[in-house]
């Protein structure tokens, strides 16, 4: 139990020491003296907060347009489920009330059941959203072009229209 103690301390340390070695600063090829800071095009908090107040105005900001229609799909499926469920929940109840039939009470129970499930979904899509537009804002300037050194072929991440 020590050992693996020990080894999962060891890597953590060792990771934690790696994870500093980026830059801020970036070189200019024109000139070796000039050092320029990158400013980034996109606030991943701003996507953030764009999505929290409207799901999808996240994901315009950061152009990705395509994932506006998925994410109202999803979050509307999720919610039309949720008040379908509440709704046959609330029947079943009603319907128990009036009968005492133990029948209704499975049914009654099944539905709440399911609509807590769709809640918890909802939330999860919610938050998924949320952290698509950061990282979507987070990788916004990211774009690997051709090496000029090597011709080597890069993979370019941006698809403009």
């Amino acid at each position: 139990m020590i050992k693996h103690t020990i080894k999962i301390l060891a890597i953590t340390f060792l990771l934690l020491r790696t994870g500093y070695s980026q830059q801020d600063t970036l070189r200019n090829n024109s000139s070796e003296k000039e050092d320029t800071v990158f400013v980034m095009q996109k606030s991943p908090w701003g996507a953030v907060l764009r999505s929290a107040i409207l799901p999808g105005w996240g994901q315009f900001y950061n152009q990705s347009y395509l994932k506006i229609p998925v994410v109202w799909g999803v979050l509307g499926w999720l919610g039309y489920q949720w008040y379908q469920n509440n709704k046959y929940y609330r029947q079943s109840q009603d319907l128990y009330n009036q009968t005492n039939n133990i029948n209704y009470l499975s049914y009654k129970t099944f539905y709440q059941d399911q609509r807590d499930l769709f809640a918890i979904y909802f939330g999860l899509a919610y938050v998924l959203n949320l952290v698509d537009a950061y990282v979507d804002a987070e990788l916004f300037d990211f774009s690997v072009k051709q090496d000029a050194r090597t011709n080597s072929p890069m993979l370019n991440m941006r698809v403009n229209f």
